[in-house]
């Protein structure tokens, strides 16, 4: 199927690449699934990684983040973990994975951590042995290849979430973001979708940002 082809469904897809450990990510995937309720979409899951992202200016950050950046930092398990998933059970998968890691590091303030992933393969129904990729570079090239993906729609300045749409000209429209919170639900979820994609689609338009004045709000 072609990045813009319909699905079965005649759904619009809209493709979301995503890193479990981001809040600001998970906040947009739970409105995007508010909108999926409310507009005529369907939301196809991909992997990118700010470890990936950000390994050429480790330096450049703050040393607790970094450390989780690094080789072997606990930044590489849950995408290793997701794209592990989707190589060996489909991409059908991610979405429910993501669902479920997502869970445990944000809303029950898991965090990440062996525990947090294994109860999370175990929650969607996947092998227990998937958590071993968590410290295997096993698919890294596979990780890396749709992160690319994803980031190059964008630029190397943004970071999670990245979302592409079909454009009027059959070219996609991509973007990152929304950042917002809590993530908004039926009618107001429809209306920040349908704003989003007539600003992003607008000729020449690429940025709007104000200042964040509280953290993320999980349900």
């Amino acid at each position: 199927m072609s990045e813009n082809a319909k699905p079965g469904n005649g759904k619009t897809p809209v493709d979301f690449w995503f890193d479990p450990l981001c809040p600001w990510a998970w906040m947009t995937s739970r409105w995007m699934l508010e909108v999926e309720k409310v507009r005529d979409v369907e939301v196809r899951w991909h992997v990118m990684s700010l470890a990936v992202l950000n390994e050429n200016r480790l330096d450049e950050l703050p040393e607790e983040y970094s450390e989780n950046m690094r080789p072997g930092g606990k930044s590489w398990g849950p995408v290793r973990v997701a794209i592990a998933a989707r190589e060996l059970h489909g991409e059908e998968v991610l979405g429910k994975l993501y669902t479920a890691l997502g869970t445990r590091i944000h809303n029950k303030g898991q965090g990440v951590s062996d525990e947090s992933i294994a109860g999370a393969l175990a929650d969607v129904g996947l092998p227990a042995d998937l958590i071993d990729y968590a410290k295997k570079d096993t698919y890294d090239t596979e990780l890396r290849a749709s992160h690319k993906e994803g980031i190059d729609k964008v630029g190397q300045e943004v970071g999670t979430p990245v979302i592409a749409v079909p454009g009027a000209d059959g070219e996609q429209v991509a973007f990152f973001g929304p950042v917002v919170t809590p993530a908004p639900k039926g009618e107001a979820a429809a209306k920040l979708w349908d704003g989003t994609l007539l600003v992003a689609s607008t000729p020449g338009f690429y940025e709007i940002k104000r200042t964040r004045t509280q953290g993320p709000i999980f349900d």
